[in-house]
């Protein structure tokens, strides 16, 4: 039928289902999840009145600077986006469309989702203070450190959980602060041995930061071209790998001495 049509009888005749199609999915729930910047937090400050980190068993420096973990925010896995969300969401630079099962295991209620992201915090935790005592040379026997971050879950806060132990005890191990007096973010998961792993979301996390006055921002290498892609002005991207070469770069930083990578 289509073959004996004008181009413009043809285009008409397709445009009705198409038309259709699109008329019935804007209102048809999508698999999609839209995230934003969400909060950040000071680990080496408070957050809601409590201190996030606290070490009992040996002697606590006093800090300055900041050192900001980032989170992103998103829409519940139970809630219902539509067609306009994601194409409101897909034309922002404040906010991103995700595949609903990237940000929230399929199948799983939403009781079972906090408690696996909780499982992950925790499991966090406690790598971020195994990697930053072996990195002191200290004993989990001496030292005991408690880290309390209210109402967020996941793992990508190790790496920064990591540092603010490691500033609380050491500092840079010259009488200094790893921050330089900075406001210093990132992103960033860790495991016992120190190596720092990817964790998404990092466009939208760049942007907390800044929002929140940082200046330089930690991001997992591998997610380099991420953070670029829309970098706020007046944020610095430094690459990580491990915690080792992270502490070298923030030495670097502050003292203008050495090498400091960039995306």
């Amino acid at each position: 039928m289509l073959s004996r049509l004008s181009r413009v009888q043809a285009v008409a005749v397709c445009a009705v289902p198409l038309v259709a199609l699109l008329g019935v999915a804007a209102f048809v729930p999508l698999p999609f999840a839209i995230a934003q910047p969400g909060m950040t937090a000071d680990v080496l400050g408070e957050n809601k009145g409590t201190p996030v980190i606290t070490v009992s068993g040996a002697p606590v420096r006093k800090t300055s600077g900041q050192l900001r973990m980032t989170t992103i925010v998103a829409t519940g896995p139970d809630a219902e986006v539509s067609l306009g969300d994601v194409l409101d969401g897909w034309f922002r630079t404040d906010s991103a469309v995700m595949p609903r099962d990237s940000v929230y295991p399929s199948g799983n209620s939403v009781k079972e989702i906090e408690r696996h992201n909780t499982e992950q915090m925790t499991q966090s935790q406690d790598a971020a203070t195994e990697a930053a005592l072996a990195y002191l040379g200290r004993s989990s026997k001496d030292v005991k450190v408690d880290l309390t971050l209210a109402d967020v879950g996941g793992p990508s806060a190790g790496l920064l959980f990591t540092l603010g132990i490691i500033d609380k005890l050491a500092g840079d191990g010259d009488g200094g602060d790893l921050t330089g007096g900075r406001v210093i973010a990132g992103t960033g998961t860790i495991d016992a041995d120190g190596a720092v792993g990817a964790v998404g979301g990092v466009a939208l996390k760049t942007q907390a930061a800044r929002r929140d006055g940082a200046t330089v921002f930690l991001v997992p290498k591998d997610e380099c071209a991420d953070a670029q892609a829309e970098l706020p002005s007046g944020l610095r991207l430094i690459p990580v790998t491990d915690l080792k070469s992270t502490v070298a770069s923030l030495k670097a930083l502050d003292s203008g001495k050495g090498n400091v990578p960039s995306c």
